[in-house]
């Protein structure tokens, strides 16, 4: 195999785990055996949670101002390994270099507003009587844990490490079993970074490990990212232990598509959407909303769509299994009556035949009771569902369970702003196919999308990875007493 066996990260050092149960890790691009992963079981993972016990008086103690300076230098390293880091990503995950790429420099601006935080925890004080003051303080929980999926080895976890640590946690991550090599190579540049040992470990593994995070009585939080079904059990054990929660889940994220839409630009950016990390994003677009005529932006759709090629411009999605299931999907939709305007089903890349790719498919006369139109199928696959009105088109993207994005494309502001009222999803997008908040604003969606209170980046995480403390003092005893004092 191209790399050793994938170990564990604990107390600063990377540590072999050696139970029986073993995954191979292999590269969906063209199949190529990669690494072998020895899954830890709950006793690896109390091992890094006694490092992180060990390391968590003295690093919450340490001023945030110091905190951040690991992230200065993070950030720095990131860049230096740029091209390492992305070539890995794509390498593990599938994705064109150039969007592994996109990802790493994702990482770089994630790390770059956690050097922010002590200008955004500082605090309130206000002297509320004579003499009293009254003063809050933003306080680290202590070990949290961090759950992430396959589709972003390098940014979601970013997601968590930077702000999780600069706010004085310490942190175990837990990284997909089908992409666990981003995610080492970020524990050494954390290290090199100047990272205490213990601040942050990674324990590899399958359920067992997200089972032992939820059920274990000294982490105080977990953060979650993956499908809606896991999302939810993990919510529930987790709080069922009495743990902060917030995990994200899955998303049905509807286009519509106005008549007056440009029609070059809104091709454009719907197969973007669409086909961008062979449409493996909880933000990628999975049904399009066709209000009226708009049949020659669809024609348009299907030209921009017959540029995407599997193995130059469109990377391979995760697994077989998820190459046949996507497939599948297809297939009952053209039985059911679906038209399929372009059909990447059965593609095979000359020269990388053992790997795992999904054309991309453009399925037209969609009804909304289809599986294609209702469930995620986290594939370069768009479906178009045909209504009269907006108000007919925002009764089906109401009716959709999940709620991470939507978007409408229109040159009426009127039209845009009725609509990003009425639309029943957390992010929106006017023209923007994939509404991805920059920093400093966060990243979350609504409904069965999201379980849990606050978003996972920008501000809002500050709230979920700390505690407010509130203080009130008073030192003048000739001041006399009152009802505020």
């Amino acid at each position: 195999m191209k790399y050793p066996q994938v170990q564990n990260f604990v107390n600063g050092q990377f540590r072999p785990v050696t139970t029986n149960h073993t995954l191979t890790i292999t590269s969906p691009t063209d199949g190529r055996e990669l690494a072998l992963l020895h899954c830890s079981t709950a006793t690896e993972l109390d091992e890094a949670v006694q490092a992180a016990r060990a390391a968590f008086p003295a690093w919450s103690k340490t001023p945030i101002k110091e905190r951040v300076q690991v992230f200065f230098r993070y950030k720095y390293l990131l860049e230096r390994d740029l091209q390492e880091l992305a070539e890995l990503v794509s390498e593990e995950n599938g994705k064109t270099l150039g969007e592994a790429i996109a990802e790493v420099e994702k990482s770089i601006e994630l790390t770059e507003f956690a050097t922010s935080l002590p200008q955004l925890v500082t605090g309130e004080v206000l002297e509320v009587s004579k003499g009293v003051e009254c003063r809050t303080e933003h306080v680290p929980l202590g070990v949290v844990a961090s759950i992430v999926p396959f589709n972003f080895p390098n940014m979601v976890p970013n997601w968590t490490i930077p702000n999780a640590i600069a706010l004085g946690n310490c942190l175990i991550i837990k990284p997909s079993e089908k992409v666990p090599l981003s995610l080492a190579k970020l524990a050494s540049l954390l290290k090199e970074a100047g990272l205490p040992d213990g601040v942050f470990n990674i324990v590899n593994g399958d359920s067992e490990v997200v089972n032992a995070i939820c059920d274990h009585p000294d982490i105080a939080a977990v953060s979650f990212v993956g499908s809606t079904k896991v999302a939810k059990i993990v919510y529930q054990r987790a709080t069922q232990s009495l743990k902060r929660c917030l995990a994200l889940g899955g998303a049905k994220n509807h286009l519509l598509v106005l008549p007056d839409a440009k029609p070059d630009m809104t091709a454009q950016n719907v197969v973007a959407s669409m086909s961008g990390c062979a449409g493996q994003r909880c933000m990628a677009a999975s049904a399009m909303v066709a209000v009226g005529q708009v049949d020659h932006i669809i024609d348009k759709i299907c030209a921009e769509a017959s540029k995407v090629i599997p193995g130059k411009n469109l990377g391979a999605v995760i697994s077989r299994e998820s190459k046949e299931k996507i497939e599948r999907y297809i297939t009952e939709a053209e039985q059911q009556g679906a038209r399929i305007l372009i059909d990447g089903r059965n593609t095979v890349v000359e020269g990388k035949e053992n790997g795992c790719y999904v054309g991309p498919t453009v399925i037209d006369h969609v009804k909304p009771d289809m599986a294609v139109a209702r469930e995620e199928i986290f594939g370069p696959v768009i479906s178009i569902l045909r209504t009269n009105t907006v108000d007919e088109a925002l009764a089906i993207e109401n009716a959709n369970p999940y709620g991470n994005a939507a978007a409408v494309y229109t040159q009426n502001g009127g039209l845009a702003r009725y609509i990003i009222e009425k639309a029943n999803a957390g992010m929106i997008g006017v023209n923007i196919g994939v509404p991805v908040p920059r920093e400093p604003f966060s990243f979350g969606g609504w409904n069965e999308s999201k379980f849990g209170v606050g978003d996972i980046t920008g501000k809002s995480s500050i709230e979920f990875w700390t505690k407010l403390k509130k203080s009130t003092t008073k030192w003048n005893p000739e001041a006399g007493v009152n009802w505020m004092s």
